[in-house]
C-alpha cells in the first residue's frame, strides 16, 4: 500500500474514532469501548476497509510500549505504604482468588488448559486508566476507597509485569532443555537489569539534566530511552513491553519523572487508540458467536466476584462494607493489560484468535457495565447494605466503643482526614471534649494513640447515631463533602432525636443550600474558606507594595 493511501486510511480511522468516542462520552462509556468498536466496524468482520494493517500494527506496538513506559515512570510504591497493609493484602488476595476461580470456571466451560490459564490471568487485572478516570471525575480518588483501589491497581501492575516477563521467558523456542533455556533467560535478564542500574547510577540523571535545558529534547530523550530499551529487550528474547517498563522505572528515580510523565500522557493516549483499533480489527465476530455464553458467564464473575472478594478482604481487616464495596466495584472490569497479555499470547503461539476474541469480549462487557456500577456505587451499596454487612468484622478493638468515663461529649466530629483531623487538637485545647468518628481503622487507631476519643463508624450507617453519645453533645460536625453523606446523616440524626446543632460540609453551593433546607445549622465549604483567606491575605498588601504584608503570617 502506498504511503498516501496509508496516510488517508489512518486519517479516516482517527476521525471515526473521534466521532464514535464523542458518542461514547455522551453515553458515559469509556473510550476504549468506542475505539474497539471502530476497529470491529472497519475490520474484516464488518466493512473490511483496513489495508494499512502493518502501519496500524506498528503504531499499536509503539502505543503498548509507551503505556508500559509511563506505568514504570509513575510507579510509586509509597501509595501502597500509605494505604497500609490493606492495599497489598486486598491486591494479592483478589488476584489469587480471581485467577483461581476464573481458571476453574474456564475449564468447566470447556476451554483448553492454556487458554483457561490466559483467561484466568486476564480476569485478575483491572483497568488503571478507567478506574483512575472514574474516581477522579467523582472526586473520590483521595477518599479511603479510592486510595485502596489505587493501591490494589499498583499491586496488579507489578504482577502483570511479572507475568509478561515469565511468559516471554518461557515462550521462546529452544533446542536445549527447559531448565537451560530458563537459566539463559535469567542470565540475560540479570545482565539487562544490571546494565540499566549502572546507567541509572552513573549516567542517566546527568544526561537528563543536560537534556532538560531544552524541554522538547528532554521528552524526546526519554522516549528514545524507553523505546531503545524496548527494542533491546525484544532482541534479548523478552518482550518489548518489559524493556519499556524497565526504562520507565529507571527514570522514575530521577527528578524529571513528573515533567516527562506529564508530557507523555497525551502521546500515550493517542498511540493507544491504534492498539484498540488494531485489536478490534482483528476480532472475528463469527468465531465469537459460539463463545458468547462463555463470555457472559466469565463477565458476570468479574462484575460480581471481584467486588465480593475485595469486600470480604477489607472487612476482615476492619473496614466497613461500604469502603470495600466501592473499592471493589471500581475494580470490576478487566484491564487494558489483559488485552496486551492476550495479544502477547497470540504472538507467542499460546492463544489462537478465538481466545483473543473471548478475552476482548469480556473486556467490552465488563468495562461497559462496571462504568455504570462505579457511577452508581453508593446507590447500589445502599440497596445491598444488609447482606454486605455480613462481611464486616464484628470483633476486635476497632469495634470497641471508647471509654467516655461517664462524662458527656461536647462535639462529635465525623471524618478524621486533613480537615477533620485538624479540628481535634484546637477543640481539645479550647476545653471541649471531642469524639472522632471515622470508618478508616488506621485513623481511629492514630487518634486514640494521640489521646483523642475515637470510634469506628460510617457516616452513612443509619444505625450508628444510636451508638453515639448524642445526649449532651452541642455540635456534630461532618467533614465529608459528599451531598449523599450529609443527607443520610441528617435523616439518621433526626430519627434518633438529636437536638444539638449540626455542621455539614459540601463541594457546591447548590448542595449547601439543600443541606441547609433539610435542617443543617451550618454548611462548611473548605475550598471557599481557603479562597477567602487567600483573598484576605492578598488584600493586606497594597498594589505595588512588595513588602506591605508581613511574611509568615497565618
Amino acid at each position: 500500500m502506498t504511503f498516501a493511501g496509508a496516510f488517508h486510511e489512518v486519517a479516516v480511522l482517527v476521525v471515526a474514532a473521534a466521532v464514535v468516542g464523542a458518542i461514547a462520552v455522551r453515553l458515559r462509556q469509556p473510550l476504549i469501548v468506542a475505539f474497539i468498536a471502530v476497529g470491529v466496524l472497519a475490520g474484516p468482520s464488518a466493512l473490511d476497509v483496513i489495508r494499512a494493517d502493518e502501519q496500524i500494527h506498528l503504531l499499536a506496538e509503539l502505543g503498548i510500549a509507551l503505556v508500559l513506559f509511563v506505568v514504570g515512570l509513575k510507579l510509586d510504591v509509597r501509595v501502597i505504604r500509605d494505604t497500609g497493609r490493606v492495599a497489598l493484602t486486598a491486591g494479592v488476595v483478589q488476584i489469587g482468588f480471581t485467577a483461581g476461580v476464573g481458571f476453574a470456571l474456564s475449564m468447566l466451560l470447556g476451554l483448553d488448559l492454556v487458554t483457561a490459564a490466559y483467561v484466568a490471568m486476564a480476569l485478575s487485572f483491572s483497568s488503571t486508566i478507567i478506574v483512575v478516570k472514574l474516581l477522579s471525575d467523582r472526586r473520590e480518588i483521595d477518599e479511603l476507597h479510592g486510595r485502596i483501589a489505587v493501591g490494589v491497581l499498583i499491586v496488579q501492575d507489578l504482577v502483570v509485569i511479572a507475568a509478561i516477563i515469565v511468559l516471554t521467558a518461557l515462550g521462546g523456542e529452544s533446542d536445549d532443555g527447559v531448565l537451560e533455556h530458563v537459566a539463559w533467560v535469567i542470565v540475560k535478564g540479570v545482565a539487562l537489569v544490571a546494565g540499566v542500574g549502572l546507567l541509572m547510577r552513573y549516567a542517566l540523571t546527568a544526561l537528563l539534566h543536560r537534556a532538560a535545558r531544552t524541554p522538547e529534547l528532554l521528552v524526546l530523550g526519554a522516549i528514545a530511552w524507553g523505546i531503545g530499551l524496548a527494542a533491546l529487550a525484544d532482541n534479548l528474547g523478552f518482550s518489548s513491553e518489559v524493556g519499556a517498563f524497565l526504562g520507565g522505572v529507571a527514570i522514575a528515580s530521577t527528578p524529571y519523572r513528573e515533567a516527562i510523565g506529564g508530557r507523555l500522557v497525551s502521546l500515550r493516549d493517542f498511540l493507544l487508540v491504534f492498539f484498540f483499533l488494531d485489536l478490534g480489527a482483528g476480532l472475528d465476530l463469527g468465531s465469537l458467536g459460539g463463545q458468547i455464553v462463555t463470555a457472559i458467564v466469565l463477565s458476570a464473575f468479574v462484575l460480581i466476584g471481584k467486588p465480593l472478594i475485595v469486600v470480604a478482604t477489607t472487612g476482615r481487616l476492619g473496614y466497613t462494607s461500604r469502603v470495600g464495596f466501592l473499592a471493589g466495584v471500581s475494580l470490576s472490569q478487566i484491564s487494558e493489560f489483559s488485552l496486551i497479555l492476550a495479544a502477547l499470547g497470540l504472538g507467542l503461539g499460546h492463544l489462537d484468535a478465538d481466545g483473543v476474541a473471548l478475552i476482548t469480549a469480556i473486556a467490552l462487557i465488563t468495562i461497559s457495565l462496571s462504568t455504570y456500577a462505579t457511577l452508581y456505587g453508593h446507590e447500589l451499596h445502599e440497596r445491598l447494605r444488609r447482606p454486605l454487612a455480613t462481611f464486616e468484622r464484628r470483633d476486635g478493638r476497632l469495634r470497641d466503643d471508647p471509654d467516655l468515663g461517664g462524662e458527656p461529649v461536647d462535639v462529635i466530629v465525623y471524618g478524621g482526614g486533613r480537615f477533620g483531623g485538624g479540628l481535634l487538637g484546637p477543640l481539645r485545647d479550647a476545653g471541649h471534649r471531642v469524639l472522632l468518628v471515622d470508618f478508616d481503622p488506621r485513623v481511629v487507631e492514630a487518634a486514640r494513640d494521640d489521646g483523642h476519643l475515637a470510634q469506628f463508624g460510617d457516616a452513612e450507617d443509619p444505625e450508628l447515631p444510636a451508638a453515639l453519645p448524642l445526649e449532651g453533645a452541642r455540635w456534630l460536625v461532618c467533614t465529608v463533602r459528599r451531598r449523599e453523606v450529609g443527607l443520610a446523616l441528617l435523616r439518621a440524626l433526626q430519627h434518633h432525636g438529636y437536638s444539638g446543632r449540626i455542621a455539614l460540609s459540601a463541594h457546591h453551593a447548590e448542595d449547601a443550600e439543600e443541606l441547609l433546607a433539610r435542617g443543617a445549622d451550618h454548611v462548611l465549604r473548605p475550598y471557599e474558606a481557603a479562597a477567602a483567606e487567600a483573598l484576605a491575605a492578598i488584600a493586606m498588601q497594597p498594589a505595588g507594595g512588595a513588602d506591605a504584608a508581613p511574611r509568615g503570617s497565618a
